[in-house]
């Protein structure tokens, strides 16, 4: 039995094989002390930190709706015209393409209210004005729920959360404003919501709109970001084990004087290179995601750049990290089969399984 500080790679849908690690990690006695995540792992880091025991992790990625659906295909929530305000539409490059052509404001704003109300074009609006084809409303009170279900407000700072649990919650997203990483917790962060850094580090660009920093969440590092836009956090750094690895002034300014001897590093790698044993082949591709191309393509290229920036990390902190296999598995693949889910949590405890028995504990 040990202590582990846990770090969660991002990876969207591929990121249920953690699933069958923390499975293996808890049925072993193991406990963390630290935990922190990207994207993906942002929401798995948030959901043990709030106490979801790997029993629960199972229930929440195989929930079903009532049609059948998996829960998680949800995501993928077509923006409407409810998700934009009159501020967002009044600002809007379609409004100064009409102003340009001398159309009366009035007109234009009646012509962008009936083009919204298609599907088609409130994704078009989407993706130019919020940077995503996704409203991304949906995951959030998602995880707003899971909060609800385990006591907390699910509205709860980092403040807020670090005092009821005691639990040290990293989150990782980038500020494209500022062109800056940042770790959101309760030391850099103690007025931001915990939902909404989920959210925040979970927005792939071009798949889910970025989020705006609200005046109401406070400073980050005694800085405002009011306004600023931010991202998955995957864009500069998908895989932050070296916040957790490092103890320079700048990481234990962010993520606190721990003691180094007290814990070691864990890292949950989603490893693209490595083949899920017994998966079967994807038989219906998801429907919704094959209508957008550009998603596809975008995916594919998020992926590529986040794989490359952290293998230099990758390679220096190898006996520290659990490779989980998820090859032919896609980012986007939120509908996968529930065979294929099965095949990928498995591979994920067959993946701990191996790297616990590498240590000598």
């Amino acid at each position: 039995m040990a202590t582990f500080d846990l770090v969660f790679e991002g990876g969207g849908a591929k990121g249920i094989a953690f699933v069958g690690a923390l499975e293996v990690f808890a049925t072993a006695g193991h406990r963390f002390r630290r935990v922190i995540g990207t994207s993906a792992g942002a929401i798995s880091a948030a959901l043990v930190a709030a106490g979801f025991s790997p029993t629960e992790l199972r229930a929440a990625v195989t929930e079903r709706t009532a049609d059948g659906r998996p829960r998680f295909a949800t995501f993928l929530d077509r923006p409407t015209e409810k998700n934009f305000s009159s501020q967002l539409i009044e600002r809007s490059e379609t409004m100064s393409a009409f102003s340009a052509v001398h159309l009366p404001g009035v007109f234009g704003e009646r012509i962008l209210e009936t083009l919204l109300k298609t599907t088609a074009y409130a994704q078009v609006f989407s993706i130019i004005e919020c940077g995503g084809f996704f409203a991304g409303q949906t995951f959030l009170a998602w995880l707003q729920e899971k909060l609800r279900q385990k006591g907390f407000d699910p509205d709860a700072t980092f403040a807020e959360f670090h005092q009821q649990t005691g639990t040290d919650l990293s989150v990782v997203a980038s500020d494209t404003s500022d062109e800056e990483l940042l770790v959101l917790n309760h030391r850099t962060a103690p007025q931001c919501p915990l939902a909404w850094a989920v959210r925040m580090s979970m927005s792939i660009p071009f798949l889910w709109q970025a989020v705006e920093w609200d005046e109401r969440w406070g400073s980050y590092r005694q800085r405002t970001k009011t306004g600023n836009a931010i991202v998955d956090g995957g864009v500069l750094s998908n895989f932050p084990i070296g916040l957790v690895a490092e103890r320079t002034p700048e990481t234990l300014s962010i993520m606190g004087d721990t003691d180094p001897q007290a814990a070691q590093n864990l890292g949950l790698l989603i490893d693209e290179t490595l083949a899920v044993p017994g998966v079967p082949p994807i038989v219906n591709k998801p429907k919704l995601v094959n209508h957008l191309r550009t998603v596809q393509r975008a995916a594919h290229i998020l992926d590529t750049m986040m794989q490359a920036r952290d293998l230099d990390v990758i390679r220096q902190r190898a006996t520290e990290i659990c490779h989980l296999p998820a090859k032919g598995y896609g980012t986007t693949e939120f509908d996968m089969s529930a065979e294929r889910l099965e095949a990928l949590i498995a591979g994920g405890r067959s993946a701990m399984t191996a790297y616990l028995q590498t240590l000598q504990l």
